[in-house]
Formats: C-alpha cells, sequence, structure tokens
C-alpha cells in the first residue's frame, strides 16, 4: 500500500509540473515578451536622433498619418547588434505592433519578431525577412494566417515610415532558404511555425513596399552593405546558425536534464523533510514551494527551446 501511495504522490505532482510547464507556456513567456518588449521599445525611442522619429515610434498604425508618397528605398546601412531593436511592425487587420529584434535565435525571438540578419533591413532595397514566434512569448504572428492580399504591413525604423501591401502567402518546408532570396525592389518576406502548436512547416507571408517617407536625419548609407559570414549572391543564409528558416529547437539539452535533476531531488528532500518532521510540515511545505516554483522556472526556461519553436 505504501509503494502505491508513493506512486500515486508522484504521478499526482507530474500531473501539476506538467499543467505549470502549460501555464508558463501560455501566459509566463508572454510576460516575459511583454517586459522585454518595452525596454526594446525604450531603447529604439532613445536611439532615434530627432523628434520626427519619435513621433512616428509613438503613432500607430491605424492613424491618418501613414505615407501616401512613392515607395523610395532607405540607404543600406549595417545590421545593429544581434539582440538590438531594428524597428517596429505594425498590422493593423490582425492587431500586431511590436518591435523588431535583430536576429533569428532562440533568446532573440523570445523579445519579439526577429530580423534575418542576412537579409537587407526593413526599408531597404531587397528582401527583408522577418520570423516570429506564433504561440508563445506573446504569439505575434498567432494570426499570420489571416492576412489578405493588400493587407499593409508598416515597418518604422530610424531611417522612415514603410508601408507595404501584402501580396500573398505560402505553406514551405523548413529547410526551404529560397524563399528569403534576394530581389528586386523592396519587398518583406514573414515566417512563423505551420501549423499552429507545429513546426513541421513554415507559413510565409510577402508583402511589396508601395508607400515610404524618409526621415530628415536619417542615418547614411555604408560604404559598402553588410556581409555575414556564409552569405552567398542572391541566395543569402538564412541564420547565421543552419541556413534554414527560424524556429528549429536550439537549446541546450544538459542544461534542461541538469535543472530537471535538480527539481527531482529537492522534491525528495522536501517530501522526506516534511515526513520526518511532521510538526513543522506547515514550515517545511511552504519553503518547499517557494524553493520548488524557482526551481521549475529555470527548468521550464531550459526545456522550452527543446520543443518545436512555435510552442
Amino acid at each position: 500500500m505504501r509503494i502505491v501511495s508513493i506512486v500515486g504522490k508522484v504521478l499526482i505532482g507530474a500531473g501539476i509540473i506538467l499543467l505549470l510547464f502549460v501555464a508558463y507556456l501560455v501566459w509566463g513567456t508572454a510576460l516575459q515578451q511583454s517586459h522585454t518588449q518595452n525596454v526594446l521599445r525604450s531603447t529604439l525611442e532613445h536611439k532615434a536622433q530627432s523628434t520626427q522619429v519619435r513621433d512616428a515610434l509613438a503613432q500607430t498604425a491605424t492613424q491618418d498619418q501613414l505615407p501616401t508618397g512613392p515607395p523610395v528605398v532607405a540607404p543600406t546601412t549595417a545590421s545593429p547588434p544581434e539582440g538590438s531593436p531594428v524597428g517596429e511592425i505594425r498590422i493593423p487587420a490582425i492587431g500586431i505592433d511590436q518591435v523588431i529584434v535583430s536576429g533569428t535565435a532562440t533568446q532573440d525571438l523570445r523579445q519579439g519578431p526577429g530580423h534575418y540578419t542576412n537579409t537587407p533591413l526593413p526599408g531597404q532595397a531587397g528582401n527583408a525577412g522577418m520570423a516570429g514566434h506564433r504561440t508563445t512569448y506573446g504569439h505575434p504572428f498567432y494570426n499570420l494566417n489571416v492576412l489578405k492580399v493588400g493587407d499593409p504591413i508598416v515597418l518604422t525604423t530610424v531611417q522612415g515610415i514603410f508601408v507595404y501591401d501584402t501580396t500573398g502567402s505560402q505553406v514551405v518546408p523548413p529547410s526551404d532558404g529560397a524563399i528569403l532570396q534576394n530581389q528586386t525592389g523592396a519587398w518583406v518576406t514573414l515566417t512563423t511555425c505551420n501549423p499552429r502548436f507545429s513546426a513541421s512547416t513554415r507559413l510565409v507571408v510577402t508583402a511589396k513596399l508601395v508607400h515610404s517617407q524618409l526621415f530628415a536625419a536619417a542615418p547614411a548609407a555604408t560604404t559598402k552593405p553588410p556581409a555575414t559570414k556564409g552569405h552567398k549572391k542572391g541566395h543569402p543564409e538564412t541564420t547565421a546558425q543552419t541556413g534554414a528558416l527560424a524556429g528549429t529547437s536550439n537549446g541546450q539539452v544538459l542544461d534542461a536534464v541538469l535543472w530537471g535533476v535538480a527539481v527531482a531531488v529537492a522534491g525528495a528532500v522536501i517530501l522526506l523533510a516534511a515526513h520526518r518532521y511532521r510538526r513543522r510540515r506547515w514550515v517545511i511545505d511552504g519553503v518547499g514551494i517557494l524553493v520548488s516554483l524557482v526551481l521549475l522556472y529555470y527548468f521550464f526556461t531550459a526545456i522550452s527551446p527543446l520543443l518545436p519553436a512555435s510552442l
């Protein structure tokens, strides 16, 4: 009977941990991303060199002040350091208003939509690529499939405001980096895992620049376009790590295992202590819950990158 009781408690504990992990993925990661977005937005506004830029960043894409002029591209400049803000993306049709971060690695996409650093920056000539989560970390691209031809995608950087019209969407394999191939004109390509709660394919939305407004204080062009290791003319690699589209799991298995062991050991110690010191059980339970929650947080943080990136 004691063995049955122990097994029952273990199963109950495992069920509680699973529920807590689901809550962490749905709400915990969203809170993390929201905080990071606020920091990125403040950083982006701080590095803006004119009130014109700051005012543009503070506007919403539903206002009538969006540019209606011809699609003039911005000068080519080097990409910001990985993890730093690139600009803002606003898609009124699906309620997106997010700061874009430089890079598409796991730690970058946790902050917000990421810019493929081997593609042109938003507003510049060529095909600017961006990726974003679909169901966790604020799920910025959750409803990307809802976009219709003609829906505007507004990108604001320190160089100007750029309005793209959606031209279409498609589903491709995760290895199809060709969809980010450079091309004539100014385009933006958005990618996310597909279907929701899976990373088996990638949903791709393309849009073409139709209107723009360059800022007077826009950064000048670099002497030569930025190059990244592994870059090939006409067919840039899509990420520095793999050359595949963003969304591949790249967490550290050892980290997840070590935190998992720490959670198991802590749980066993707490149960033994509560059984031995029954008169102080409420104190042990209280401290044990706090310690367990902290360890579980780090365990969830370590294990989530091992799952498909859309989760």
